[in-house]
């Protein structure tokens, strides 16, 4: 059953705001589009609005983390990385002050909005900070475990998120920590390491595979910085052949992280799932997944090729 992030968002947003008397809130004229208006409704005087104005808005929330408050920006992945970049990198995490940035709309299922708003590179870009944790969620119960670890971590970090509809996929109690992963099958062929929407993609090409005899590792890789190296270096020996799996440029995300760290500890092959050296463009989720590569299917084929591959 599919369940909606902005939802989910919201109402633990609404939550934390209970149990943090120095949470505030922050977007840049998208309170509406995010569902936040309930808030706004409920913390007046937590809700700040800054207009379309995303570097004004870093800057703000840095003056807050500064003067002691917890400030959790909300908003668009594009516009809340990308646009403000450099006043991220020099007054939150140069500085190394507690502002949270939760990014949704990341990759390819923004959909009909189009390349322009399709942010494909923002785990290449955030992942590059010095002191900031990156994170991602893969469905609405994951959203709310990582908001939760968010605000009890003490420094910057930024939690990837999808438009809106995610498949239920875990129960609860999730647990999420900095360098943490879910083992969410066991197999000794393949490892398929995936993140954010991509993980309901690598669960469906392991049931594919194990249909033709092929046992497949599946990893919901939620900690992108720190990575699980743990994890990963024991299935990269277990396994010997990796793929990943992301809504997202195939520079310098995950599979970018992926394949840095086993290149130096465990050398395996590693085929990477994502969007390749290119701008997206407007349609349907799934009719964007199927063009750009980012289905069931196409992990089906690149644990294929990875297997092949082994020494």
């Amino acid at each position: 059953m599919k369940k909606s992030f902005r939802s989910t968002l919201i109402d633990t947003v609404m939550k934390s705001a209970g149990d943090y008397d120095n949470l505030v809130v922050l977007n840049a004229d998208s309170a509406r589009a995010l569902k936040l208006t309930g808030f706004t409704e409920a913390w007046p005087d937590r809700m700040f609005g800054v207009g379309i104005s995303e570097a004004d808005m870093i800057g703000t929330a840095a003056g807050m983390a500064a003067a002691g408050l917890l400030p959790l920006i909300v908003g668009f992945s594009m516009f809340v990385s990308e646009k403000p970049f450099e006043q991220i990198r020099q007054a939150v995490a140069y500085p190394n002050l507690n502002v949270k940035i939760i990014a949704t709309h990341s990759g390819l299922c923004v959909g009909q909005d189009g390349a322009t708003h399709q942010a494909l590179e923002d785990i290449a870009v955030m992942r590059t900070l010095p002191n900031f944790k990156v994170f991602a969620a893969a469905d609405v119960t994951e959203t709310k475990a990582a908001v939760e670890a968010m605000l009890k971590h003490e420094g910057p970090a930024y939690l990837r998120l999808g438009r809106d509809l995610a498949e239920d996929i875990f129960d609860e109690n999730k647990s999420f920590y900095p360098g943490g992963a879910d083992v969410l099958r066991e197999g000794a062929d393949v490892t398929i390491a995936a993140c954010g929407l991509m993980v309901e993609q690598a669960l469906l090409a392991a049931s594919a595979l194990r249909s033709a005899g092929i046992h497949a590792t599946v990893l919901n890789t939620y900690s992108i910085k720190p990575l699980p190296e743990d994890l990963l270096l024991d299935r990269a020996k277990k396994t010997k052949a990796f793929v990943t799996a992301e809504d997202h440029s195939v520079t310098g995300g995950l599979g970018s992280a992926v394949s840095e760290y086993l290149s130096q500890t465990c050398p395996v092959p590693v085929i990477r799932v994502g969007v390749e050296d290119c701008f997206g463009e407007s349609g349907t989720q799934d009719e964007l997944y199927q063009k750009y590569g980012l289905t069931a299917d196409h992990i089906v084929d690149a644990a294929r090729r990875a297997i092949s591959m082994k020494a």
